[in-house]
């Protein structure tokens, strides 16, 4: 079977992306890791299909490869390392002040692998944005495609969704499912869950701030 071509349902109905007359959306993306979802972002911005600008990625792993990923699309890349910051509220505390600092208006954890605060909850009401590999609201938390596969079902994807102080229970954006087919492994599964991502995310980015 031909994985690439695996059908997939988008909830709700999604249209095209058009450029829109108000000033480009100020987003700040924060991430752990391979920075794929950043690059989708990235791409749906220099295609037109998004009325955005990435102001900065914010990275909590030194050496990620999301870093040459800001660096190919010119968008600055800092590095706050949770590891340096006890507590989380110090961690969140600081990452409120450098995204206010580079002016975002909304923020997306696009692969971003800490919990986060009130401290940051509160200082973007209502305008983070999260992305989880599961349909929530199955399989909430860490390794949402583990879970999927451990308990056995037969279609699991991806969520777009708002952040709350409850992890991955925040209002839904747009979700895509992603049939489970029966020899994936977590890689395989995870690997076809992305292009879902990758074809969401900007779309539901779209979608939360459209009455900005």
């Amino acid at each position: 079977m031909n994985t690439d071509a695996t059908p997939s349902l988008i909830s709700p109905a999604v249209v095209p992306l058009q450029p829109s007359n108000n000033p480009p959306l100020k987003l700040g993306i924060m991430a752990s890791g391979n920075g794929t979802n950043f690059e989708a972002i990235a791409q749906a911005i220099q295609d037109g299909r998004l009325n955005a600008q990435i102001q900065l990625l914010i990275y909590n792993n030194p050496g990620v490869k999301a870093v040459a990923r800001a660096q190919n699309w010119d968008v600055p890349a800092v590095l706050i390392n949770h590891r340096d910051y006890p507590q989380r509220e110090d961690l969140d505390s600081k990452i409120a002040q450098t995204l206010q600092e580079y002016e975002v208006e909304w923020v997306v954890m696009a692969g971003w692998m800490r919990v986060v605060t009130s401290v940051l909850i509160d200082a973007f009401p209502n305008r983070i944005i999260n992305i989880h590999p599961s349909l929530l609201p199955s399989f909430k938390g860490v390794r949402g495609v583990e879970q999927a596969l451990e308990a056995g079902v037969k279609i699991t994807g991806c969520t777009v969704h708002l952040v709350t102080l409850e992890v991955d229970s925040g209002t839904i954006l747009l979700q895509a499912a992603v049939p489970i087919l029966p020899n994936d492994t977590p890689e395989t599964l995870h690997a076809r869950i992305q292009v879902q991502e990758h074809r969401i995310l900007p779309q539901a980015i779209a979608l939360a701030t459209s009455l900005r």
